[in-house]
């Protein structure tokens, strides 16, 4: 890029930050992500759980969890969301320097943050999914969410148990579409930041 860029140079910075970022985004929203934390970022509640998400008092027939470490349902759910983010921003920034450095140009440290910011701490709060159930509620999707679900197991008296989470349900193809439109919304801002920081002269 020249000190002073173009249109046509600024739509394409977005154009590579936005393809780099919607291609990346299920490789460490999917692959990255321990199944221990897809598991528990979700959880909610007051009552205590193990570490792996086991309540308390549910403990299989003759196992001793004596003195193992607890914690509310909801700290443990933040807890994973935050490790699955953190992982989540490292594969996303990773992958932008990657990128941005093999085509010969530099994306300034603050505009960097600032697009992994917004997609981080939006991400954080989506995967906790109470705020997503909220907000699907408000735009009238709860009839989406309670009718698109699916049944990977059944209850200890055979009966199906519908999930309404993960794959295959309303509330994860609601969950990814606020993820990649975000994700676009961080790229205009990363884009905007680096170009007004080249027609200042602090980048080359």
């Amino acid at each position: 890029m020249t000190d002073q860029p173009t249109p046509a140079q600024a739509l394409a910075l977005t154009g590579a930050l936005l393809a780099t970022w919607d291609a990346l985004h299920p490789l460490f929203d999917q692959w990255f992500q321990s199944s221990a934390d897809a598991a528990n970022k979700g959880a909610c509640g007051q009552h205590l759980v193990y570490r792996d998400g086991t309540p308390v008092g549910a403990e299989t027939e003759g196992e001793d969890r004596t003195g193992e470490p607890t914690m509310t349902a909801t700290r443990l759910g933040w807890i994973s969301a935050a490790r699955h983010v953190a992982s989540y921003s490292a594969g996303q920034v990773t992958g932008t320097l990657l990128l941005t450095r093999a085509l010969g140009y530099r994306v300034p440290a603050s505009a960097l943050v600032a697009g992994a910011g917004i997609n981080g701490l939006t991400h954080l709060v989506i995967d906790k999914r109470q705020p997503l159930l909220w907000l699907a509620a408000k735009a009238g999707k709860s009839g989406y969410v309670e009718h698109c679900t699916v049944v990977r197991r059944l209850d200890e008296k055979g009966a199906a148990r519908p999930e309404e989470s993960g794959p295959g349900t309303a509330l994860f193809e609601l969950d990814q579409a606020l993820h990649r439109s975000i994700g676009a919304v961080a790229a205009v801002t990363t884009a905007w930041l680096t170009i007004r920081s080249t027609k200042k002269g602090r980048t080359r």
